[in-house]
């Protein structure tokens, strides 16, 4: 995020009218409208969730979390901690879906 001065950009009247209730301060302005959460925009969110799916699936076919570790490059405890969520996700498995 970028700082720009009010002054530069806002008409005269709404940088008076703002200055009532704020002066020499940086503020925050949402963007308007639906905002997108963490890496929907970029893919980023999807590519992840597929990936665990993938280390989900292995595990269940029997593969050994040391294994899965090698093929994602990630650490043990990342592995489980996949694992248990997806585990915890899904009600077939005995898992609470949270809503």
């Amino acid at each position: 995020m970028k700082y720009k001065n009010a002054k530069n950009i806002l008409p005269k009247e709404l940088l008076t009218e703002i200055q009532k209730y704020i002066q020499g301060d940086i503020i925050y302005i949402p963007i308007q409208g639906e905002k997108t959460s963490w890496g929907e925009k970029s893919g980023y969110k999807e590519a992840l969730n597929n990936r665990n799916k993938q280390i989900f699936n292995l595990y269940t076919l029997g593969h050994d979390v040391s294994e899965i570790q090698d093929m994602f490059n990630l650490s043990k405890s990342s592995i489980l901690k996949i694992i248990s969520k997806m585990k915890n996700s899904n009600p077939s498995l005995g898992g609470v879906v949270n809503e």
